[in-house]
């Protein structure tokens, strides 16, 4: 245990490290969260952020992830979390990767486990374990969810995992639509569960989705500058819906705002973001993050 003097917590030899990879991290609210965590339960341990620059030649930059990797095991650290742009090239310099992981084709947490390092992705579960507090789960339920980068295939996969009846994708039909379409279609058939992409800017199919469905997810960056909605103004919710945004910079977004005026139950995504935190801190530590206190404290922080 961190021996706390005069509001400084004690780092000794016995003290065990975790770190986020990415490029840029500095402003990373990780460190803040994970040693709030090893101090309310007590764990020897600490985090801190790792820049690792991107721009480098492909060669040398695959030289340095490997190196700053290779420290888990050298250093006998917890693990590391990952981030863009990494989440997808640190696959390859681990043992083995979780089922969810597999999934996605992308990892955001290294647990070391004795030496053998395992690739897990803790997005999904962190935004399904956020909607079960608020009383909502996957299985059995229609799913929407708004975009198709990394945070919305974690969701998507996990909401495949969990059993729900169908997934209904919408995204912008840019460059990526296609690529997008035949990772849902993979995902589909590994799962078993009926996966539909659309064109969210097609209204009508939109606006049947959403009616359709028990959960609404945006996990897309639209509404970040406070004022736009990834939806149009014409798709209604109701007072049975869960509607949740991934973004946590903005309490409430014109999304949310929109949901929560039509009897929705809503959530931004500070939820997502402790929780995931929480997955990665139990796989390296065996202790549950104390979500709530933490809760608190990082909302005074935004």
């Amino acid at each position: 245990m961190l021996k706390c003097y005069n509001n400084f917590m004690e780092i000794n030899g016995y003290t065990r490290m975790a770190a986020v990879i990415a490029n840029p991290i500095k402003h990373s609210l990780s460190p803040f969260i994970h040693n709030l965590a090893f101090e309310l339960t007590g764990e020897n341990g600490v985090y801190t952020a790792w820049e690792l620059k991107e721009n480098e030649p492909s060669d040398k930059k695959d030289t340095l992830l490997k190196a700053a990797l290779g420290n888990i095991r050298l250093l006998n650290m917890y693990g590391v979390n990952l981030s863009m742009p990494y989440k997808q090239l640190a696959m390859w310099y681990v043992n083995d990767l979780s089922e969810s992981a597999k999934l996605i084709g992308a990892i955001n947490t290294i647990e070391n486990r004795d030496g053998t390092l395992i690739g897990h992705n803790t997005d999904g579960l962190g935004f399904w374990r956020m909607a079960a507090k608020n009383g909502f789960r996957p299985a059995g339920e229609s799913v929407v969810v708004l975009g198709g980068g990394g945070a919305a295939l974690a969701i998507i996969a996990e909401a495949a995992l969990q059993s729900a009846s169908k997934i209904t994708v919408l995204a912008r039909r840019s460059a990526s639509f296609q690529p997008l379409s035949e990772k849902l279609q993979t995902l589909s058939a590994l799962t078993g569960i009926k996966i539909e992409l659309f064109d969210i800017n097609q209204v009508e199919k939109t606006s049947s989705a959403v009616t359709e469905s028990k959960i609404v997810v945006n996990a897309t960056s639209v509404g970040m500058d406070g004022l736009s909605s990834p939806l149009a103004s014409a798709v209604k919710f109701d007072s049975g819906q869960f509607v949740a945004d991934a973004i946590y910079k903005i309490p409430e977004t014109p999304f949310l705002k929109n949901a929560k005026s039509q009897g929705a139950r809503t959530a931004n995504g500070v939820g997502m973001l402790l929780y995931q935190a929480a997955e990665s801190f139990k796989l390296w530590t065996g202790k549950d993050m104390p979500v709530t206190a933490i809760q608190k404290e990082l909302e005074k922080k935004l």
